[in-house]
């Protein structure tokens, strides 16, 4: 069986929804429940656990986090608790949902989701995810394999911190018009470009959903730029990915191209 439920965590609400990992394509409605107030481990372990009763699934379960994860340990915490730190994530969900997790990073499921179903469908080289919102979230995917956590929205341009200048947040916060971000943003996908040389910068996040509005300001010197076009599902299946991914029987059934084009993918275990 390749449909796999799929759990967001954001700042303000934690979506989940069951994915067909052969197309993408959500099976069912998504579910949201507001994220605790202070996001701690004990309280958004618990919403976890409604979403996955919600659905009643079987099988493992792929859960999406807003920082950096290493074998299944979130090691920052830069929106949610400090406790998340250090902290065995895959084990506390595990054992509060009785089912197998599997945590990625929230920019790395998104950029799963998008080289395999979304904007970077068919691409055999190296594509850039950038997520802007209230920061900027980074996935590199080549040839369909991820390079996890390269949180590259914390690189510096001179004497400016990207995520701090070029969010999102950060237009929002300096009323800037969209012209006016996107000079911003081409600042920092150019130097991106020097340092990785993608064939295809993806922009997603909130920004995604107005891409009329900066699409033609936002350039690059030679890579080509388009929106991501999951939107809000990107999370969701990229978790929904990850999670198949440790199962062999699924892995080797996702080794196999869903649609035309579509090149094999081997998942990252984070």
């Amino acid at each position: 069986m390749s449909v796999i439920l799929g759990i967001d965590i954001g700042g303000s609400g934690i979506k989940g929804a069951p994915v067909d990992t052969r197309t993408g394509r959500l099976t069912a409605e998504r579910h949201r429940i507001p994220t605790p107030d202070g996001a701690a481990p004990a309280d958004v372990k618990k919403v976890v656990a409604q979403l996955v009763e919600h659905f009643g699934l079987p099988g493992p379960v792929g859960v999406t986090f807003p920082g950096i994860v290493q074998r299944g340990h979130t090691l920052s915490a830069a929106n949610v608790h400090a406790d998340w730190i250090g902290l065995n994530a895959d084990a506390l969900f595990t054992e509060a949902t009785g089912h197998e997790v599997h945590l990625i990073n929230d920019a790395d499921a998104a950029g799963l989701a998008e080289a395999r179903f979304g904007a970077g469908q068919g691409e055999t080289g190296s594509v850039l995810v950038l997520t802007f919102g209230t920061g900027i979230g980074s996935a590199l995917v080549h040839g369909g394999v991820l390079v996890p956590n390269t949180e590259l929205g914390h690189l510096w341009l001179r004497d400016k911190h990207a995520e701090t200048w070029a969010s999102d947040r950060a237009r929002e916060r300096d009323d800037l018009n969209w012209k006016q971000w996107s000079k911003r943003a081409s600042t920092y996908l150019q130097h991106l470009e020097l340092l990785f040389s993608p064939e295809l910068f993806i922009i997603g996040g909130g920004v995604s959903k107005k891409a009329d509005k900066w699409r033609e300001h936002l350039k690059a010197e030679r890579t080509r730029v388009v929106p991501a076009r999951l939107l809000n599902e990107a999370g969701i299946i990229g978790a929904a990915m990850m999670a198949a991914g440790s199962d062999p029987a699924l892995n080797a059934e996702l080794d196999e191209p869903a649609t035309a084009g579509a090149p094999p993918t081997r998942k990252s275990r984070g």
